[in-house]
């Protein structure tokens, strides 16, 4: 199958592991019999482990670039490390990893509190480009440090994206990461401008990757998932997000407070549709496949990564055929 793209921007998805593992290894296997070009699978701590799942999917494919969404505070980055060269070894050289700075709904639950995350990041990377090397490293930064560490791996060359929101985060990764990992349709373009400023600033002659990821719903059921996935946006946003929505203050407050105090559901509730098609794609096959056309042309994306994210096998098939469908709707 030839790789995946709508028009230069290639395709991707990200699972949110809310399935079962046998169930995470369909998708991947399907996403590349349709062409996907990346397949990622968050690290959400108490769901099913990403690294058993991709060790599982590197046997059974052969093409798509395979990674984890991950952490430095639950997993320390030489482990995360060694975990990446392994699943790249395994994978024959198709390892690609995503860094986040941490989550609530991961970290809360095992009392680790989400501080220093530029220091986080920023170490996260050193310390697994260092291992990468197959030198023998002593490093000391702020959080971590190795004391004489080394690889078994030997040497490896595997990507690093960062999903950045925050503007030092977006800074950073500009000047850090192989790849910048954006949110929501309507920050792109104030979040851009940030990396490009950073790129300038920094004078930086290797550009990063422009990376979006997003939701596509052209289904009812879809676009009830895409309300949730708005929700978490706008429970987590910068300011410049709410200026670049003009949302309301008391609307976006009402939005997080309903979120704290009863739950993603019942905040969900409160995103209406005209509020939602500022973030996510969606709309009719066509429509998501214009607005695809749309992001890539004006934005210059690089890479469109879709959730995938129902607990239903089907509906999550459907989801992948229909959006590689629409890859070639106007293309």
């Amino acid at each position: 199958m030839t790789p995946l793209r709508k028009n230069d921007m290639e395709l991707g998805l990200q699972i949110f592991p809310s399935m079962s593992v046998t169930d995470i290894i369909t998708i991947a296997c399907e996403a590349e019999r349709l062409g996907y070009n990346q397949c990622l699978l968050a690290d959400e701590g108490f769901l099913p482990d990403p690294y058993v799942a991709l060790g599982a999917i590197a046997v059974q494919t052969s093409r798509i670039k395979l990674g984890p969404v991950t952490n430095g505070y639950t997993r320390h980055p030489a482990a995360s490390a060694i975990a990446m060269a392994t699943l790249h070894e395994l994978s024959a050289g198709r390892a690609l990893v995503t860094l986040v700075a941490g989550g609530a709904i991961v970290l809360k639950p095992m009392g680790i509190p989400r501080d220093m995350p530029l220091i986080v990041v920023k170490e996260t990377i050193e310390i697994m480009r260092s291992l990468w090397s197959g030198e023998r490293i002593t490093w000391k930064g702020d959080r971590y440090s190795l004391d004489g560490a080394r690889s078994g791996m030997g040497q490896q060359t595997i990507p690093i994206w960062v999903a950045a929101r925050g503007p030092k985060m977006i800074e950073q990764a500009a000047e850090l990461a192989d790849g910048v990992w954006l949110m929501g349709k309507a920050d792109l373009l104030p979040a851009l401008k940030i990396v490009d400023l950073a790129k300038t600033k920094r004078q930086l002659t290797r550009p990063a990757l422009r990376v979006f990821q997003d939701q596509v719903a052209n289904t009812p059921a879809l676009m009830e998932d895409a309300r949730v996935v708005c929700t978490f946006l706008l429970n987590d946003s910068p300011p410049r997000l709410a200026q670049a929505l003009g949302i309301s203050d008391e609307k976006l407050s009402a939005i997080k407070q309903t979120f704290a105090e009863k739950g993603v559901a019942s905040a969900a509730a409160l995103v209406d549709n005209a509020l939602m098609r500022q973030l996510v794609i969606c709309g009719t096959d066509r429509e998501c496949a214009a607005e695809m056309d749309e992001l890539e042309q004006t934005h210059k994306l690089d890479a469109l990564v879709i959730n995938i994210m129902s607990t239903d096998l089907e509906t999550n098939l459907k989801s992948l055929r229909d959006v590689a469908m629409m890859a070639k709707l106007g293309s």
